[in-house]
């Protein structure tokens, strides 16, 4: 088998700077988020967010924003990782963003089977995630499934990724 020419990695306070740089890259404007607030969720105690780097010189060139979360709560658009107040039973798959320039190369898929067998590892019960950009079939294929949200906080936070966003959860 071929060895690939990035690694996983825990992503740090360190790297927003190139998550600002892989988001300008590869979002449109409307989901790009602020700097400060990227900046506080990875200083979250229970983030979970991962990069991709590359093997030859440790560019960031993709990310998964990630973190311990309980079911059914959306973090909306440029919002904080809010910790549950009963504890985490879910992973809240905030965002990846991949660089064009990795495409054909399987790293979405890495990323998100490592945050799957994360999630199991510390025996969550499900994990939760905003589809957006047409992207509910690739969620699909992990095992996610839309989900109603009747909570009405929940519903505007949702509403903050525009129309056509739709609330996914995986059952681990």
């Amino acid at each position: 088998m071929p060895t690939v020419p990035w690694t996983l990695r825990p992503l740090t306070p360190a790297d927003v700077d190139d998550v600002m740089r892989i988001q300008a890259q590869t979002y449109g404007a409307p989901f790009q988020e602020d700097k400060a607030v990227f900046a506080r969720r990875l200083a979250a105690r229970h983030q979970c967010s991962l990069g991709v780097q590359r093997t030859t010189d440790a560019s960031l060139l993709a990310y998964a924003a990630a973190y311990w979360s309980a079911p059914g709560h959306i973090t909306p658009l440029n919002g904080d990782f809010e910790l549950p107040i009963a504890g985490p039973s879910s992973l809240y798959l905030h965002d990846i963003s991949v660089l064009p320039a990795l495409a054909g190369q399987k790293v979405a898929h890495a990323l998100v089977v490592h945050l799957i067998e994360l999630a199991r590892s510390k025996h969550m019960t499900s994990m939760g995630l905003v589809a957006v950009q047409g992207s509910a079939r690739f969620w699909q294929r992990y095992g996610f499934a839309e989900h109603k949200i009747s909570d009405p906080t929940q519903r505007q936070h949702l509403a903050s990724y525009g129309t056509g966003a739709h609330y996914m959860v995986r059952r681990l």
